[in-house]
């Protein structure tokens, strides 16, 4: 995978918890936390995901610059987080993704985190 940048303010920033890291596609960027990705034309949650070699089924949270964006946490309404999308349920795939944007992914590992 070559889409790592240095030039954060273009990039699209996607801070992985827990787990999830182990899961990526590329063997070199395992061991990192935070990668600084250079954005597709049209860049989609699903797109990013693919690039990430992860699927849906491996997160259980997703914060889009800092709003929840969706979860599988039954608990999201009273946790009163702000939400980047009205219904945190649905895992919207089409989501848009702009240049700057911050994305915090959070695997089941990770669940307890956000309660």
């Amino acid at each position: 995978m070559d889409t790592e940048t240095t030039n954060g303010s273009h990039s699209i920033e996607v801070h992985l918890y827990g787990k999830l890291s182990q899961r990526l596609s590329d063997q070199a960027l395992r061991h990192k936390r935070v990668l600084h990705l250079d954005p597709q034309p049209a860049e989609t949650f699903g797109t990013l995901l693919a690039r990430l070699g992860l699927q849906p089924d491996d997160l259980y949270t997703v914060f889009h610059n800092g709003s929840l964006l969706v979860t599988r946490n039954g608990m999201a309404p009273w946790l009163r987080y702000q939400q980047a999308q009205e219904d945190v349920w649905k895992w919207d795939h089409d989501f848009a993704l702009n240049p700057g944007d911050r994305l915090g992914l959070f695997g089941e590992d990770m669940a307890l985190l956000v309660v």
